[in-house]
Order: C-alpha cells, then structure tokens, then sequence
C-alpha cells in the first residue's frame, strides 16, 4: 500500500508523525493507500524550509518567476491523465470531470505567467517641486493553504501559483483524504525548476490545521471548505495576526422563470446538480420554480434524472460517480429521509443505488426532491450530495428575497429570455457570483473568485486580481533628488506641495 509522506525542501520526508490516514477508493469502498498525519513539528519544519527558500525566492526576478510558471503550466498538460486518473480514484469523480479541474487550475497556472505585469505599479511624476512618487507591491513571506477534497487540485491551484509568482513561498495542507494530487504537483513544481523549499505539501488533520494557523512564522492563510470550518480558520489565523481568506459552504439557488427554455434549463441544472456527485461548492441545490414553470421544470428534471449513468469514475460512459466517503453516504441518505419526513415529495430516489460489480462502493443515485419549503433541513443544510430540491415561489421578487433570507451567498443562477428580469437578478440578488442562463457561474481565472455572507471570511476573494493583492502589501515611494547646491526645504510643520 502506498504511503503519502510530506514534501519538505524538496524531498519526501516521513517526519516525526506515527499517526496515518486511509485513502480509499471510493467506487470499491476500501483503503488503496495511506496518508501520514503531521505534527505540529512537522509543520515547523515545512515553514523554517519556506522561510529559508524566502530569503532568494523573495528577491528573484519577475520573469524568472514567469518562465517557471509557464514551464509548471506545459507539465499539467503533460501529466494531465495522470493527475486525473489519481483525482478519480481517490474522489471518485469520472475522468472527464477530473480532466476539467485540471484544466480550470492550469488557467490560474496561466494567468500567473502574466505576474510582470500584474505586479506593476504606479507613478506621479511631479507631485511637488522636484518630488515624485511611485507604488509596487512585494510578497509577504511563508503562506500557507489549506484545501478541501472536493477539488484536490483545483483549488490548491486557485492559491499557490498566484503566491510563488509573487515571490512568496508556499506550505499547502491538502485534504487528508485525497491527497495524491498535491504529491505528484510538488514533483512536477521541482521539475519546472522551482527552487526547493519555496512549495511544501504537509499531510494531516486538525493537528496540522491548528499548527499552521497557530505558527508565528506563516504571514497569511488561504482556506477553502465548509463554513463551520472557516469560521474557524478566519478566527484563528486572524487571532495570530496573520492575513486570512476563508471560503466556506454554499446554498446555491437556480431560479427557473415561466419565460425560460425549459429543456435548456433542465439539462444545465441536472448537470450543475448532478455533476461530480453534487460535491462542489457550486453545484445548484436548491431549484427556485417561478410560478407556472414549476410542474413542467420537475417532469424535465426527472425525466433527465433517471436517465443518467451511475458508475465508477473510470467507465468512459459513467455521468456521475460515487461519493468521497461511506460517511458522506450515509449523511446523505439521511438528509433526503429528513426531507421526506418533513413532507417533500421524492421524485427521483437515489438512495437504494447498487452499481454491479462495486456494490460496496460509496454511490447514492441522483435524487429530486419537490415541494420543499424553506424551513426543512435538506433546504437550510448544505447537503453536498446529488440531491437537487425544487421549492415553487410565485413571483421574481419572491425569488430574490427567498435567496437574500439565506445565510448563504456564494453562486446563484437565473434562467429567463428576459434582459430586464437578468439585470433585476444581478443588481438585487445578494450573492457573490451569478450567472444568467449558466448553472455553474465560476469566474475565469482573471476575475476572482469568492462569496458573500457565511461564504465567506475576509477581504479578499481568491485567484485573479484579488490573490494578487491577497498575496502582497503595498509599498509608497516619495522621491527628491536635490542639487549638491540646493537649499534646505526641510522645515518643521507637515510637508505640504510647492
């Protein structure tokens, strides 16, 4: 059984730990590798490899930043079956859904290339009697990641190639449970020709966790994953000081207008609900039916419900996977229970799903629950499973307030032929990013990425213009160059223009 051991200064390290972790399969429903579990000291040594790393990354030349990013992007194209096949086997999500999170990180890969100019700063020429000023921005130091299992490589690339081309150096605490990714993308990282030390993957759970927001010696902190947990994380790395973007969980809503092209609706949102199994932070949950949309919406969603192929992630005609884990199961199982407890109606029942030959392996099919109401659990919880729910409002305005009365804000979508009820939606909705007739509305990587209310912790969203300005501080520059022969100007009251 292969073990994930922690990348530090350019090596495999065991460290100190004794403490290890399954990585199952999640089709078979059994272990297929093990990772080790750092210590706190373990993290310590990661961040003295980083701070040491710092002392010539930090100084290193922007376009010698750039060249290795482009020489890092051209390996993820390489490697890119290998990275998917390893995401697949460990998450459980097909090939192809796999293939497109490395493509959708390998953007950000891209976008960092371009760290000369995103890095440039600005000057006044004159600002007063032989005076000029001008901005830049510098890295910050050691900063670290801390990433979810839902994209083990996508978002960890949403942080640490915007960091490193900054001229930062980087510590990444993967999820435990899928940590195959992260491994082979610090191999590929040395093999680009970034000097050891300046990336560091460190395996573990909450042990690891608590020592990276605990540690004087990492300057910020990028987290992705549920609200309870970010919630954490901003207070405690908020608490030591440090610089901290927390983004956590999500409800997103597709609201469904009677002007809508139903079928165009119902196979984007089974796709944007079902994809990857529903655990994405921007899946659609909760389907939003606007009055006399709604009877027809549920039969085209149940009819493309129940056609959808569940598999193994590697059968080339599988649509969906299983789910990460038995326990992610079993809580789903249980959610769509509660729902139909409290009174909503189970269109589609994937709870009993067996695919032949792995029925020990984690699935639960696509289920459609309708007649849901704002005040049961599989509506108010983020179930993060193939569960899709449709609650039915009369009217847009209905809609937008069911949506803003959410703790939730991170994506939203409405479907409608209407210009004026698009630009209603955009301009009313509370919600960090949304899309008109597209489910899933993710931003490309030189926009930024990130919610509002309980989905998210900080100032900065992540990726894009926003990482780059999480990444770095800010420095003023005010000049003189006076003649040898000049006389003094220095007086004692506050400066002021000549």
């Amino acid at each position: 059984m292969t073990t994930y051991d922690h990348w530090i200064a350019g090596a495999s390290v065991s460290g100190e730990s004794d403490r290890f972790a399954d990585v199952y399969d999640p089709a078979v429903g059994a272990p297929k590798s093990q990772v080790r579990l750092a210590t706190a000291g373990d993290v310590d040594a990661a961040v003295q490899a980083a701070a040491a790393a710092y002392e010539t990354w930090g100084e290193s030349s922007v376009t010698a930043r750039s060249r290795i990013m482009f020489d890092f992007r051209q390996l993820l194209v390489e490697h890119e079956d290998e990275l998917a096949a390893i995401i697949s086997s460990e998450h459980g999500k097909t090939l192809d859904d796999a293939k497109g999170e490395v493509v959708r990180g390998r953007e950000v890969v891209e976008f960092a290339a371009g760290i000369p100019q995103l890095l440039k700063g600005e000057f006044s020429d004159q600002v007063s009697g032989g005076v000029d000023s001008h901005t830049f921005r510098q890295a910050i130091g050691v900063v670290a990641g801390i990433t979810p299992f839902n994209f083990p490589i996508m978002v960890p690339l949403w942080m640490h190639p915007v960091a490193i081309a900054c001229g930062n150096t980087f510590i990444l605490k993967p999820s435990e449970r899928d940590p195959g990714a992260s491994d082979l993308v610090a191999r590929l990282y040395q093999q680009a020709g970034l000097p050891d030390g300046v990336f560091n993957v460190v395996h573990g759970d909450k042990v690891a966790v608590d020592a990276i927001l605990e540690h004087p010696g990492i300057a910020a902190v990028s987290f992705v994953g549920s609200t309870p947990i970010a919630k954490y994380v901003h207070e405690g790395a908020s608490r030591t000081g440090k610089r901290v973007q927390a983004l956590g969980g999500a409800k997103n809503h597709a609201v469904v207008m009677p002007d809508a092209d139903l079928d165009f609706a119902a196979d984007h949102i089974v796709a944007a609900g079902y994809g990857s199994a529903g655990q994405r932070c921007m899946a659609i949950s909760a389907v939003v039916a606007v009055g006399p949309a709604a009877d027809t919406l549920v039969d085209k969603i149940r009819e493309r419900s129940t056609g959808l192929k569940v598999s193994v992630g590697t059968d080339p005609d599988a649509e969906m996977g299983p789910v990460v884990t038995a326990a992610s199961r079993d809580r789903i199982v249980d959610y769509i229970g509660q729902g139909e407890d409290a009174g909503a109606k189970v269109v589609v029942d994937g709870r009993d799903l067996v695919v032949e030959g792995h029925e020990e392996g984690f699935f639960v099919g696509p289920t459609l629950l309708d007649q849901v109401t704002t005040d049961m659990s599989v509506y108010t919880d983020e179930i993060f499973g193939p569960v899709l729910t449709v609650l039915r409002v009369p009217t847009l305005d209905a809609a937008i307030e069911l949506i803003n009365s959410n703790p939730y804000g991170n994506g939203t979508a409405v479907f409608t032929s209407s210009g004026e009820v698009a630009r209603t939606f955009q301009r009313k909705v509370h919600v960090g990013m949304i899309g008109i007739n597209v489910p899933v509305p993710v931003p490309m990587a030189f926009h930024s990425f990130g919610g509002w209310k309980d989905s998210l912790f900080g100032d900065h969203h992540i990726h894009g213009p926003e990482g780059v300005r999480f990444y770095t501080q800010a420095k003023v520059v005010t000049t003189r160059w006076p003649h040898v022969s000049e006389d003094s100007l220095a007086q004692l009251n506050f400066p002021t223009a000549h």
